[in-house]
């Protein structure tokens, strides 16, 4: 626990709501976005945990991605998302590329292992932002299009929090129960 008392005027921001004001530590948005995509990693493996090898290539209908192939969608995703936020010409709108590259993957362990990687990598460039940086406006087009950088954050979160949901799904029809995303 924080002793907000005992912190400096530079060391903390206060909120007001109204009817209160709130005197919290003061973070940058880049510790605020490590914080948000360590949370969301916890989550997504902890849900994912009990997936197996095994199940690498299970898929519950034709037109569906495999269990190996959902987190490597969500791996490629990261990806992309810190890729266009930081290029000048934003983000690449070549999704048959994208499948082809998900679809190529058919172990759980590789998918594991680029997600990790993904992450890593996500986590890395958004800590070595400047608040300045990651309110700059990302690129004009059909994705987040002249919002603030810091967005993609939230666009990462929910969709890992999508595709952990459909993963914990996939669990349930082999008979696996997934572990609670919240460590409850």
């Amino acid at each position: 626990m924080v002793n907000v008392a005992a912190l400096r005027n530079d060391q903390t921001r206060s909120y007001t709501d109204g009817m209160a004001t709130f005197t919290v530590p003061a973070i940058s948005l880049a510790q605020q976005a490590v914080r948000e995509l360590t949370i969301a990693r916890e989550r997504f493996n902890r849900s994912t945990h009990n997936l197996t090898d095994a199940m690498s290539g299970f898929a519950p209908g034709e037109e569906t991605m495999s269990t190996a192939q959902q987190v490597a969608h969500t791996a490629r995703v990261i990806d992309w998302f810190i890729e266009g936020a930081f290029r000048s010409e934003g983000f690449d709108m070549d999704f048959e590329e994208q499948v082809k590259l998900v679809m190529a993957v058919d172990s759980l362990s590789a998918a594991r292992e680029w997600f990790e990687k993904s992450m890593d990598n996500a986590i890395q460039i958004l800590a070595a932002q400047s608040d300045v940086d990651l309110m700059a406006l990302l690129a004009s087009g059909p994705v987040l299009g002249g919002m603030p950088r810091l967005g993609i954050v939230r666009e990462i979160v929910d969709h890992t929090a999508h595709h952990r949901g459909a993963l914990t799904v996939y669990a349930r029809m082999k008979g696996i129960a997934p572990l609670d995303p919240y460590g409850l």
